[in-house]
């Protein structure tokens, strides 16, 4: 009998990655479809039986644009589960990641203020599923729905702040702070230890070459961090990561926590 092969220290299996589902609190959209969204979720029962008709459930799979900067916004997207990148890309091909988005967040939050233009790329980094809206219909139904627009407009100032603090992060910090500090806040809007990451969609997304990516990736998994194969890459010490990332995950995760804590105009 042959004797069984003793799996390679450091590597990943190769897993196909589905992020955990959120523990239900069963709100659902007309099909039956959960709703995990935490802005929809905050919403009154009202404000929600009134943006409810006009919520359309999709499947989001890796790599999908939600919308190209060109083009203007023609959904705004509350997401579910899975994640989104919000991406500025410059007319010679190269590109940065500028923002995160998660089931805590919305993608297209200009909506939220009438307007339908935006620099930015989103595209799904992480396979998920969401529920997308019109513009011209949120616009129309924020004017009689005051607290989900006060949510939008206060995820918009989050989501801003969070801008600025990447665009400096992008500028001063070495490139394993920020690839810590990406994959900690990757890992906290999936909810799962197992990412699915290439080291071209690091470069792509921190704005650097492959080859200082790679090193990067070395660094952190010869510390013991992460461990890297198959294009994926498994969180083994969540505690060590936060050590290695620069200052900036810090700071946008208290962003990040003021989200839930935003009052509403019933509190």
């Amino acid at each position: 009998m042959r004797p069984k092969q003793k799996p390679t220290p450091g590597k990943v299996k190769h897993l196909q990655l589905v992020a955990p589902a959120p523990a239900s609190v069963g709100r659902t959209d007309i099909q039956g479809n959960a709703v995990y969204s935490r802005i929809l979720l905050s919403v009154p029962d009202d404000e929600y039986e009134a943006v409810l008709p006009h919520l359309q459930f999709v499947d989001l799979p890796m790599n999908r644009s939600l919308h190209e900067s060109p083009d203007g916004l023609e959904y705004g997207y509350f997401l579910n589960m899975g994640l989104a990148s919000l991406v500025i890309e410059t007319q010679d091909g190269r590109s940065v990641e500028v923002g995160i988005v998660g089931r805590e967040g919305f993608v297209g939050v200009p909506l939220a203020a009438g307007l339908t233009l935006t620099p930015y790329r989103a595209c799904v980094q992480a396979k998920g599923n969401g529920f997308r809206i019109k513009a011209e219909v949120l616009e129309v139904t924020l004017s009689s729905t005051p607290n989900l627009r006060l949510r939008l407009s206060q995820y918009a100032q989050a989501q801003g702040m969070q801008v600025a603090q990447l665009a400096a992060c992008n500028r001063l910090h070495e490139i394993d702070q920020r690839l810590a500090r990406w994959l900690l806040m990757c890992q906290d809007r999936i909810g799962s230890d197992l990412l699915p990451m290439t080291h071209e969609f690091f470069a792509q997304m921190l704005g650097t070459g492959r080859p200082s990516v790679s090193l990067a990736a070395a660094v952190l998994q010869r510390a013991g961090f992460i461990q890297y194969a198959h294009g994926t890459v498994k969180i083994s010490d969540r505690k060590g990561l936060e050590g290695a990332a620069c200052e900036c995950y810090a700071v946008i995760q208290k962003i990040d926590g003021s989200i839930s804590t935003f009052p509403s105009l019933s509190s």
